[in-house]
């Protein structure tokens, strides 16, 4: 009995060498936004000429843009997600919520001075914002 279990112990030990084990303080990798879209200083860059508001529609798929009676843009980057209340989507520029971004008017943020716009559209992606996040969240980071 003792030569059996001697045997099973020499035959499972390489098997617990290759096991990869994880270290409990290693930092889990960043999650990954499974519908997003990114536009760059170089996408920009090739577009000369382009107000933001042009760049989103043509680079976002399923963004739609319209202009509202009084001026002021209308953004949904998921599409009408409620009946009443607002459905824009979430401005984070430099890591700072923006309710309205510049009276609702986007083109007078000069495109270059932009660093990097990303677009959140999908729920995982925007959960992190929570309700705020809900009709998608457009992240611009300047440069400098």
């Amino acid at each position: 009995m003792l030569k059996l279990l001697t045997v099973a112990l020499v035959a499972w030990l390489p098997a617990c060498a290759l096991h990869k084990r994880e270290s409990a303080s290693a930092a889990p990798p960043p999650p990954k936004a499974a519908s997003s879209t990114t536009i760059t200083a170089e996408d920009i860059e090739h577009a000369p000429g382009m107000s933001l508001e042009q760049l989103l529609v043509t680079r976002v798929p399923g963004l739609s843009l319209t202009r509202a009676p009084d001026g002021h843009l209308v953004i949904h980057v998921r599409g009408p997600t409620t009946l009443l209340g607002d459905q824009e989507p979430l401005f984070i520029i430099d890591d700072l919520p923006v309710d309205n971004p510049v009276g609702g008017n986007l083109s007078s943020i000069n495109p270059r001075d932009i660093e990097s716009i990303q677009v959140l559209r999908d729920a995982a992606s925007t959960a992190m914002y929570g309700l705020r996040g809900a009709n998608g969240v457009i992240i611009i980071r300047m440069k400098g």
